[in-house]
């Protein structure tokens, strides 16, 4: 009875001991891509940055998971002016991740507070590099605009004399400034005024990079307005030079028609007069060979073109009428 007791009690002090150690979790497991901070009372005693299997103290040790992979903020769209004073609407992205778990805990505690303070550091910091830099320092990354101009191709395919008078008819600088800085210098700016802020926290910020700039309404407006003023000088110059090229070659065309049509004519005019001088030939030949039958034949000839249009009376006694009434003439 007694042997049987004590297995008894050995079998309640086991189903005690794992009851005690479900109830009171004093192991934990760090997984892969994640790391642990271990707090006693609200105060940090250690950190776990690598996965595997940790013993914590039961019931006053509490366990904290934060990521270790790299985290991206996507940042609100904010109207910024430039150095000229010429807003702009920047979106941006940022990249970071959480370096020491122990500083990230005593800072914020969770992620949704690092991320709203993430999100005003990196605000202010886009703000205070672009507030500092000029348009184009921000929209681009280098000078290759400046080096081949859309507008001195268009000039380039017009001939000779009038690529000079395009040039002085649109009257318009398309030389744009050059890029000391750009953007992408400007991002790391940005990157390292924001890292001079939350390094105490315990987090490594990689990078911010704009997603999306966008001119401002008004901005926008004025670059239209200038572009369509720069489109309608170039339009206006090449309808001046189309209408100088027609005025050219209409003029070209009209003398090359007068002295086509001068050519022709004393062509024309040599032929007719060879023409009559080989027709006299043959009149003289038929004459010389039977004038009276020459005489007849002329006089009907004459009647064909003649008789039909005789408005008046004639007498019938008329030389002219000899051969209608007579073949002899007589």
């Amino acid at each position: 009875m007694k042997k049987e007791n004590k297995i008894y009690a050995v079998l309640a002090g086991i189903a005690a001991l794992i009851i005690l150690l479900a109830v009171a979790e004093p192991f934990y497991v760090v997984e892969e891509g994640t790391q642990a901070v271990v707090t006693r009372f609200g105060e940090v005693v250690g950190s776990r940055t690598k996965a595997g299997l940790y013993v914590k103290a039961p019931f006053i040790d509490s366990v904290t998971e934060y990521p270790r992979r790299i985290l991206s903020l996507d940042g609100d769209s904010a109207r910024i002016p430039t150095k000229e004073n010429q807003f702009i609407v920047v979106d941006t992205t940022s990249r970071w991740r959480i370096e020491d778990p122990e500083l990230f805990y005593a800072a914020f505690k969770t992620l949704d507070a690092a991320y709203a303070k993430l999100s005003d550091v990196i605000d202010s910091s886009t703000r205070t590099i672009i507030t500092r830099n000029r348009l184009s320092e921000i929209v681009r990354s280098s000078n290759i605009i400046n080096e081949s101009s859309d507008q001195q191709a268009e000039i380039a395919v017009v001939e000779g004399e009038d690529s000079a008078e395009i040039e002085s008819l649109v009257n318009v600088d398309y030389e744009n400034e050059n890029v000391v800085k750009g953007r992408k210098a400007l991002c790391e700016e940005m990157a390292e005024e924001a890292r001079k802020m939350v390094g105490e926290y315990g987090i490594e910020l990689i990078d911010i990079v704009p997603r999306q700039i966008k001119y401002s309404d008004e901005l926008t407006n004025s670059v239209y307005n200038r572009m369509i003023k720069e489109r309608n000088q170039a339009a206006q110059a090449y309808r001046s030079i189309g209408e100088s090229r027609k005025t050219r070659l209409l003029g070209k065309l009209e003398n090359e028609k007068r002295t086509i049509e001068s050519e022709a004519y004393r062509i024309s005019e040599e032929t007719k007069g060879k023409a009559d001088a080989e027709a006299a030939a043959i009149y003289t030949e038929a004459y010389s060979k039977d004038q009276r039958f020459y005489e007849f034949w002329k006089s009907l000839e004459s009647y064909k073109k003649t008789m039909g249009k005789f408005d008046s009376a004639y007498s019938t006694d008329m030389d002219y009428f000899k051969y209608l009434y007579n073949s002899e003439g007589r």
